[in-house]
């Protein structure tokens, strides 16, 4: 009968998993003993944050659950920031660590890597956090995250093994399969009808509907309706003409919602960093809402005039079902252009020279992912960009908002999409906290071009300390060469000497070419204030 490890690896393989992140230690060693054979792909971050943003990243381009190998203790401290990410942005990952012997739990006797409580720590983040004590505990285990992994809101979950576990035999059931539940035909059948009756709808898409792209496109063609799509939703709409691509936040947009007669709201749970993000402590008024989600809890958040549960590929067939015949012209098109082009004057000239950089690169490299972390053009691509494919423009910008996010996740990524273009943006003082995540990006040959923002300390934080009055303090972190950087990592790099958009355009198509990963730096000036 194989270990209780052997049969965790079996497990994983059995529902789908092809590439785990981790670095191995004396408290995992046994998760590692049937790995080899398994045909799962082993990843060596430098560091476990790394491994969790590398699972998130994966998660998100693959569609399945991306899981992480941790020790103990600091390893799973050190992953908390990454599944605190992966809540705030229903993102399935799965971290797998050791713990303890069951005799020592709680007991403070300063054993290595000890915790007061590790699994209820962990459950304060988790949507599913599971101790085994035995080898009877494992399927159960692993049924019960995978459901929380495949099904309704995703997110973070955790799994932990004590040391005097991971070696008891232990037998494997199938893996027990969920599915999101059926939406309920009545609230179908009356959706159907106020969409049939509203002259003027409006869609709200979160990411949520990034599995939906064709039915949702299906259906606000039938509506005549512009699509307002957040930051996790980008690209589901490119170059629609009732494709709205900008923030929920501005002003020009939150005018196009509140002058609708209906909203229909789909896979967003209409937080604050997408539909308030100047913190103005207001929500754009959200006429007769018609919310979908797979999350219950997330519809009972928001009053709703219909609140139907729900997939959103599903629903929004259904409802397309139910419409009339035909698409119906009701100036839908002109409004998502007044709105795309009031938008475009608000953001201001700053904001838009870096959103131009932005359309530069998508379109020098049509079909790449693009991976971000708080940096300047990833705050102005979050208020304007329309990407060419769903999915395809991520970051950590919004939601919980990790700093270091943008470099381990791009890895994920490109492990998830081979031979697909994989740009990571991140700025000097973001790069800093996981620079040494490339190196696991040159180990495993991925094509990632990593462009660093250079603006030579935190200038977003510089320029709200001067807004505030306040001296500025800390925000002045020297930037490492990252020419040399390069050479010690043994990547390709290139410099822009400045934020012109067909030279930074030139250099990424070179850089994709090649192969592997390179570094691409961009001289960013910046003056606070300047948007």
């Amino acid at each position: 009968m194989p270990t209780l490890g052997e049969a965790l690896v079996a497990g994983l393989a059995e529902r789908g998993v092809e590439c785990v992140f981790g670095i191995p230690g004396v408290h995992t060693i046994e998760l590692y003993r049937g790995l080899a054979a398994s045909g799962i792909r082993h990843v060596t971050p430098r560091h476990e944050q790394g491994a969790g943003f590398m699972a998130d990243g994966y998660a998100r381009v693959s569609g399945k659950p991306g899981v992480a190998f941790v020790i103990t203790g600091p390893g799973v401290t050190n992953t908390l920031t990454a599944m605190g990410q992966a809540r705030a942005d229903s993102i399935p990952i799965l971290t797998i660590s050791g713990v303890n012997k069951q005799s020592s739990l709680a007991q403070g006797l300063g054993h290595l890597h000890e915790l007061p409580d590790q699994l209820g720590m962990v459950a304060k983040v988790a949507l599913e956090a599971r101790q085994i004590r035995q080898g009877s505990d494992l399927s159960p285990a692993l049924d019960a995250v995978f459901e929380r992994l495949t099904t309704g809101r995703k997110g973070p979950c955790h799994i932990e093994i004590p040391l005097d576990v991971a070696r008891l035999p232990a037998a494997l059931n199938g893996p027990s399969m969920a599915a999101d539940p059926a939406p309920d035909p009545n609230l179908l059948d009356l959706a159907a009808e106020r969409l049939t009756a509203a002259s003027r709808p409006v869609i709200l898409a979160g990411g949520g509907a990034i599995a939906a792209a064709e039915t949702l496109k299906a259906l606000a063609e039938r509506l005549d309706a512009p699509v307002v799509q957040t930051v996790n939703a980008r690209g589901l709409m490119h170059g629609a003409a009732l494709s709205v691509p900008a923030s929920p936040s501005l002003t020009s947009v939150r005018s196009l919602i509140e002058e609708s007669d209906l909203v229909l709201a789909v896979g967003t749970e209409l937080g604050q960093t997408d539909y308030d993000m100047y913190a103005t402590g207001s929500m754009p008024r959200l006429p007769h809402l018609i919310r979908i989600d797979t999350c219950a809890e997330q519809l009972s958040r928001h009053p709703a005039t219909i609140a139907i549960h729900g997939d959103a590929a599903t629903c929004l067939a259904a409802l397309t079902q139910r419409l009339p015949g035909g698409n119906r012209a009701s100036g839908g098109a002109l409004r998502a252009a007044a709105a795309r082009n009031a938008a475009w004057q608000e953001i201001g000239p700053y904001m838009r020279g870096m959103v131009d950089m932005l359309d530069a690169a998508r379109d020098a490299v049509p079909g790449a992912i693009i991976v971000g972390d708080s940096t300047q053009p990833i705050y102005a691509g979050n208020l304007y960009y329309d990407h060419d494919q769903p999915g395809g423009w991520f970051n950590a910008a919004t939601g919980f908002g990790a700093l270091g996010y943008a470099i381990p996740a791009s890895i994920g990524a490109a492990i998830a999409a081979p031979g697909t273009p994989v740009i990571c943006i991140a700025g000097d003082g973001g790069a800093q906290f996981s620079l040494t995540e490339m190196m696991a990006a040159r180990d495993e040959n991925l094509s990632i071009v990593f462009v660093i923002w250079n603006s030579h300390g935190y200038r977003e934080i510089d320029s709200a300390m001067r807004e505030a009055e306040i001296s500025v303090v800390g925000c002045d972190p020297t930037p490492p060469d990252f020419a040399a950087i390069a050479t010690a990592y043994g990547m390709p790099y290139s410099r822009c000497a400045d934020t012109d958009p067909i030279a930074f355009a030139a250099l990424l198509a070179a850089a994709t070419k090649g192969n592997g990963p390179s570094i691409v730096e961009v001289q960013a000036p910046y003056t606070p204030n300047q948007n």
